[in-house]
């Protein structure tokens, strides 16, 4: 049977549950010398990650920790590294809250939680029967949740009866709660469960109820999800016709060329705004300089004598050549920012007709392979064609991006950062596409290396860098990061790769303040050097700057300077 894809459940317990944040309200208030505490818990609350991280971190390091306190900060720190997808150290942190804890059922929920996303089925089913057994009746939590966890559980151990009685208890609470993205993942798990049988004659009206409701919502995830599993129920059923009906509504959810006329209308907008601020300040100017030539004229009229009209005349002479400096240096602007937004344009038609081209000529040679049945090619051309759908939309994400910085709407929040936990979320992320290019990675950044930056620009800045070192490596090369200090002021994060290189005229060309798109000299597919120049302005914008080492065939480091954490920052 082809593998379907099958419907694991976001936690149960969620941050924004209200009982539970009175309850971190209250504690604030009760503990409010315990600043970091009372920091850790604003930020929980707010969903900051990073930030709760930071100040947890800050309050266990004070010996004077009562064990309430302690509960509560390896609490926060577990559902953060949760939320990461880091269960390993998510586990450890919940071994190290006490039993006395008024909330232990839950830690006993997300334990079972933790086990079945690493599917440790067995683990799980122990936590499950435990909180079932213990502490069912005694606490008020999400049964739809539970249920399905423990049904899917018991799916995976093939004890199909007690799955299928599970999953129909959580059906039970879930018509109570009438919620569609709900009932498309319980549709979907029961339709895995009768299928995995071959009772298709079951499943299959499971798989339809789950695709017809998922046209009514927003989740694009969801959306893909419910199209793959009807695309793989009719290529089991040999009906290759819908199966490709169902793929490409599958990749049109993933594709995200639909941002193009997003982009181009926010571009749109944006120029004629700038020009409509432009004429409003150049009639204004204008109106301001009739007035003073009103006013120079009337006096000359009234006045009597040659000298006092003479003195008149070239005054306002003298204002009315600062008046036509202004509206020239004005008319200036206006053609500087109208030559960026038309090079912006020109940018996106040629490097997204390129791109779309590039798809086009995939799909039919998808569609000739699917036709003649050419299977030993087929599966060559998809990972060709998403290749390029990806690499547009980091195009699309770095036209965004460039031109939201450009009109000066990027905000900026300077905030303690701990580059190790970041490099680690990223480098899960990236994942695939090392695996891809068979590329290993190495991060050698110390735990609790810590600087001043905004957060979001910040992987912004590493997610390009880590692109470009895959884009210019070859199979089986090494991408590492790491950090090393020569100054009191800053952290320096090197990222290097043993790829291609290139020569100093490129590296100097990149390097040189306003050109907007410079390109590599061996640079291959598609890309426009938008990416560098985004890093640039970034890291300037967090009071850094960069630096690039690198000789042809020998690899590139990039090198980054950031702000240090200091003890009075």
């Amino acid at each position: 049977m082809i593998f379907l894809f099958f419907s694991l459940l976001v936690f149960s317990q969620e941050i924004s549950n209200n009982k539970f944040i009175r309850t971190l309200i209250l504690k604030e208030i009760q503990l409010k010398k315990e600043i970091d505490f009372k920091k850790a818990c604003s930020f929980f609350i707010q969903n900051n990650l990073d930030s709760t991280l930071v100040y947890t971190a800050k309050q266990l390091s004070n010996k004077n920790n009562t064990l309430e306190i302690k509960d509560f900060c390896h609490y926060f720190r577990a559902r953060c590294f949760i939320e990461k997808k880091i269960y390993d150290v998510a586990k450890l942190e919940l071994n190290k809250i006490s039993n006395q804890v008024e909330f232990h059922y839950h830690i006993v929920i997300l334990l079972g939680e933790i086990a079945l996303e690493q599917q440790d089925y067995k683990i799980a089913i122990d936590y499950f029967e435990t909180v079932e057994r213990e502490f069912i009746e005694k606490h008020d939590f999400n049964r739809y949740y539970f249920y399905q966890n423990l049904g899917l559980c018991y799916f995976h151990t093939e004890k199909f009866n007690k799955a299928e009685e599970y999953l129909f208890r959580a059906s039970n609470f879930l018509s109570e709660e009438a919620d569609t993205i709900k009932t498309i993942r319980l549709n979907i798990n029961i339709a895995n469960l009768y299928y995995e049988q071959y009772k298709d004659n079951q499943a299959i009206p499971y798989f339809e109820k789950a695709y017809a409701l998922s046209k009514k919502i927003k989740n694009f995830e969801i959306k893909q999800n419910a199209a793959l599993n009807m695309a793989v129920v009719e290529e089991n059923r040999k009906d290759l016709v819908k199966a490709m009906m169902y793929r490409k509504e599958y990749d049109i959810w993933k594709d995200s060329l639909n941002n193009q006329n997003k982009i181009w209308a926010v571009a749109e907008i944006e120029k004629k705004y700038a020009v409509n601020q432009k004429q409003k300040e150049i009639q204004l100017l204008a109106s301001e300089n009739k007035t003073k030539v009103s006013q120079r004229n009337g006096f000359i009229v009234a006045s009597v004598l040659f000298l006092l009209l003479f003195g008149t005349a070239f005054y306002f002479y003298n204002q009315k050549s600062k008046t036509n400096k202004i509206i020239e240096a004005q008319k200036d602007n206006l053609d500087d920012l109208n030559a960026t937004k038309d090079k912006l344009f020109s940018i996106v038609s040629h490097d997204l007709r390129s791109s779309v081209n590039a798809l086009q000529v995939t799909n039919d040679e998808l569609l000739k392979d699917i036709a003649n049945r050419n299977f030993e090619t087929l599966d060559k051309t998809a990972h060709k064609n998403a290749a390029i759908a990806n690499s547009t939309f980091n195009l699309l994400e770095n036209l965004l991006h460039w031109a939201t910085l450009q009109t000066q709407q990027l905000y900026f929040h300077i905030e303690s950062v701990d580059l190790f936990s970041v490099m680690q979320q990223i480098e899960y992320n990236y994942k695939p596409l090392f695996e891809n290019k068979n590329l290993v990675f190495a991060n050698k950044i110390p735990k609790a290396t810590f600087v001043l930056a905004d957060l979001d620009s910040l992987k912004i800045i590493i997610r390009n860098l880590l692109d470009n070192a895959i884009k210019f490596s070859n199979e089986n090369d090494t991408i590492s990061v790491y950090t090393f200090d020569k100054e009191a002021v800053f952290h320096y994060l090197v990222i290097e790769d043993t790829g291609i290189g290139m020569d100093e005229e490129t590296r100097i060309n990149l390097l040189k303040e306003g050109n907007l798109l410079n390109k590599k000299k061996n640079q291959k597919g598609i890309g426009t050097g938008l990416g560098l120049q985004l890093c640039k302005s970034m890291i300037q914008k967090n009071k850094g700057h960069l630096a690039i080492e690198s000789y042809e065939n020998k690899g590139t480091k990039i090198i980054i300077a950031l702000p240090k954490l200091t003890s009075n920052g």
